[in-house]
C-alpha cells in the first residue's frame, strides 16, 4: 500500500461516507458531516483492504482515483455503519436489562 493509495482512500472515503450516510438514514445530512467523513475513511480502508485481499479488479482503468476505490469505500462504509448499529443495539439492550 503506497502513500498515494492512502491519500486516495481518505479523499474517496469522505465522498463514500456521505453517500452511505444518506442511503442509510434517507436524510440529506446523513449521519452528520464529521461522522459521515469518519465512517467513510474507515470504510475506505476496510473496503480497499478487502478488495486487495480478494484481488477484486473490475478492470476500469488506471486512474489515480478509480471507480473501484469509490465502490470499495462505499461498501466498506456500509459495513462500518452496520457494525456500528449492531453494537449500539446490543449496548442499548444491555442498559435496558440493568
Amino acid at each position: 500500500m503506497s502513500i498515494g493509495q492512502v491519500i486516495v482512500w481518505i479523499i474517496v472515503g469522505g465522498f463514500a461516507g456521505t453517500l452511505a450516510g444518506r442511503v442509510v438514514t434517507l436524510k440529506k445530512e446523513g449521519l452528520g458531516r464529521w461522522m459521515n467523513y469518519l465512517v467513510g475513511i474507515i470504510g475506505a480502508f476496510l473496503g480497499g483492504g478487502v478488495f486487495k485481499l480478494f484481488r477484486i479488479d473490475f478492470g476500469l482503468g488506471d486512474l489515480k482515483v478509480t471507480f473501484e476505490d469509490l465502490i470499495a469505500a462505499f461498501l466498506g462504509s456500509l459495513v462500518v455503519i452496520l457494525v456500528w448499529r449492531i453494537i449500539a443495539k446490543a449496548q442499548s439492550k444491555k442498559v435496558e436489562k440493568d
